[in-house]
């Protein structure tokens, strides 16, 4: 077994910035709210493929910036991003970061919806005196902005990358570029010479498409999807090797087996709803189950060629290449707490970025190095919250009014005893998304100011499989609703929590189960929180299939999720405003292109016309994922205010 030094560095030294500052002992006092709301110190980091370099995203002295280093930590280049919102990056070999970044822009008559949300992909030099450039930026024929990314190769001594774009037509005098139509081809684009290629064409109207492109830079998988729900697969000569149907469409497109000479897919089957994972030759043949008996949390893939390289199972790591395997356990094992997950890495796993969250930690990013057997600690998410200020994470247990068995994770005020708590339910959004242990920023601010944080994983939740996913199908505000009170009712059983002094606080899925808890529920909670959240499901509805040009297969998979569409207004919070039992907070982004502000402004002028008690903040210029620091902490100071005055924690 490789042993490893773990170590409290300060790297960066040149930049003294707080971000990497190391947590220490502070003031028994809670940190200022702003210590949870703001954006983390660190939100991302990448290395290189060589290990030369590595790269970290942080918030320095209050401006988003990309910093780029060599091994010895020298700085190579500082980029400021303004106002545009980061979403991620990674590095093309070792010449460049490849950063993404999204603006709302409202939208032209062409499209179905008043605004969305675009990504566009910037190529950032190692070298400074090499200006960035945007992929598509400078081509009239193209949007500039980017419909998918299918990954990076090196092709002929050069990196490229393939991408989906929007491709314009000529106007009628054959000297300007319009808009034609929103289904996005393939391009590959020279990274060094900034040269486009089309790889692949548009599907036709009817038809989304995806891609696979292999490590030699060739479209070795065309899926092809269409409204109907019928599905085919088309290798690099143009032969279907494999073809279905299903109403849904729920087949995914996952990647390359771990040769490379096999397509992996999933596909909803039959017999138990469970999504099957298939692998199926490239040359043409019968698809079997790969991994049958294995229920896979995460996958890891080769980023150069998109071809499996292991997976994560029940907390257990396997790679299928046996020194890689040695490698990435002995990385595991240096953490045995803290939740290791491993961020990004060089292709031998010789040095491995990590990230740890959890108990006295609000987030801490390790270099590993295994040749020199240590792990230094590059970076910090929250450095001015210290260990001791971090609330108690844990994850219970407990049974639905159904007999369902289901968790939740519970993080308790920091040196205060678990008995008869104060109490916000914090149900997630998605809803197919779930809960973990790890530090949540808004879990841990209201336990901060004293209170308990009940996280249900509801059904329709994913991380229990398939069944337990669809089971929420035609449950909200039912089922669903119900498993969230009844974990609160579980903890306080067990004398944790105290049920007369609790509220429901929730963004998205989770505003619309705040909203049904003190409408379609009595009794429960002194008051909701709704953030971006749905009250009316009819609404919804129209909404997103106008905003999908009334995609066919979207409209099918959406009624199977809702139910019956004759019982939606039963369940839209928005009719049952007469019935609202406790003061509301509603809170929505301006720009939310998730979903659509009018959802709070018809849910408030409900209660406005009932006599309810409600307030409505809008904030501006801010997306659905609160991705602005300044209206983050507008949200969570607004938030934390109103649930002080309607609960308090003393």
């Amino acid at each position: 077994m490789i042993t490893m030094i773990i170590r409290l560095v300060r790297p960066f030294a040149a930049l003294a910035m707080a971000a990497f500052a190391i947590p220490s002992a502070l003031a028994q006092d809670a940190p200022p709210l702003e210590a949870y709301g703001d954006l983390p110190g660190v939100e991302d980091m990448a290395i290189s493929h060589s290990g030369e370099y590595f790269a970290f995203f942080a918030t320095v002295a209050g401006t988003p910036q990309v910093v780029i280093f060599d091994k010895d930590q020298n700085v190579m280049r500082q980029i400021a991003l303004g106002e545009l919102k980061f979403r991620s990056f990674s590095f093309i070999g070792d010449e460049a970061l490849l950063l993404w970044r999204s603006q709302t822009l409202s939208a032209s008559v062409f499209f179905a919806a008043g605004q969305y949300e675009l990504s566009q992909a910037v190529v950032v030099p190692v070298d400074s005196a090499r200006a960035p450039t945007t992929v598509f930026g400078e081509e009239p024929s193209l949007m500039s902005s980017v419909f998918g990314d299918y990954g990076t190769r090196m092709v002929d001594g050069r990196w490229r990358g393939y991408f989906g774009a929007i491709e314009y037509a000529r106007a009628g005098d054959y000297r300007t570029w319009v808009f034609d139509h929103g289904r996005p081809a393939l391009y590959e684009y020279d990274f060094a010479k900034g040269n486009r290629t089309r790889a692949a064409p548009s599907p036709p109207e009817g038809y989304s498409r995806r891609w696979l492109v292999d490590g030699a830079g060739t479209v070795a998988v065309t899926f092809n999807l269409g409204e109907d729900g019928s599905f085919e697969f088309r290798n690099s000569v143009g032969q279907t090797i494999a073809e279905g149907f299903d109403a849904e469409g729920d087949v995914r497109l996952n990647g390359f087996g771990p040769q490379g000479d096999t397509l992996l897919y999933s596909l909803e089957s039959e017999d138990d709803g469970e999504y099957q994972l298939l692998e199926l030759p490239l040359a043409g043949g019968e698809s079997r189950p790969f991994l049958p008996d294995v229920s896979i949390d995460r996958y890891y893939w080769n980023r150069d060629a998109r071809r499996l390289i292991g997976y994560l199972a029940d907390g257990e790591l396997t790679m299928f290449d046996p020194a890689i395997q040695k490698r990435a356990r002995a990385v595991l094992a240096a953490f045995p707490s803290g939740n290791p997950v491993l961020m990004d890495w060089t292709p031998q796993f010789t040095r491995v970025l990590v990230h740890t969250s959890g108990n006295e930690d609000s987030g801490t990013w390790y270099l590993v190095d295994l040749v020199q057997r240590r792990a230094d600690a590059v970076g910090f998410d929250r450095p001015t919250i210290a260990p001791e200020q971090v609330g108690p994470i844990s994850t219970v247990s407990y049974t639905a009014q159904d007999g369902l068995e289901m968790d939740a994770v519970v993080t308790l005020p920091p040196g205060r005893e678990a008995k008869d708590l104060p109490v916000i339910v914090l149900p997630h959004g998605g809803p197919h998304a779930h809960d973990e242990e790890g530090f949540d920023w808004w879990a841990q601010a209201f336990a901060s100011r004293g209170y308990a944080v009940i996280q249900p994983n509801f059904r329709g939740s994913t991380g229990h499989g398939q069944s337990f996913e669809r089971a929420g199908y035609g449950e909200w505000g039912r089922k669903m609703q119900t498993d969230i009170s009844d974990a609160l009712a579980a903890l306080a059983e067990r004398g944790v929590v105290d049920p007369a002094r609790a509220c429901i606080v929730g963004a998205s899925y989770g505003g619309y189960a705040a909203l049904a808890g003190v409408t379609l529920q009595q009794g429960l909670y002194r008051c909701a929180v709704s953030v971006a959240g749905i009250g009316d499901i009819g609404l919804m509805y129209r909404t997103e299939t106008r905003e999908s040009a009334g995609n066919r297969l979207f409209k099918r998979s959406l009624r199977e999720e809702l139910g019956d569409s004759s019982e939606w207004d039963a369940i839209s919070p928005r009719k049952f405003a007469a019935q609202a039992d406790a003061p509301i907070l509603l809170i929505h982004g301006l720009d939310d292109t998730i979903v659509d502000f009018e959802q709070s402004a018809k849910m408030a002028d409900a209660l406005k016309d009932e006599g309810k008690p409600y307030r409505l903040v809008e904030l501006e210029g801010e997306d659905h994922w609160l991705s602005l620091a300044a209206t983050r902490k507008q949200m969570l100071s607004e938030t934390m205010a109103f649930v002080q005055e309607h609960n308090p924690a003393d």
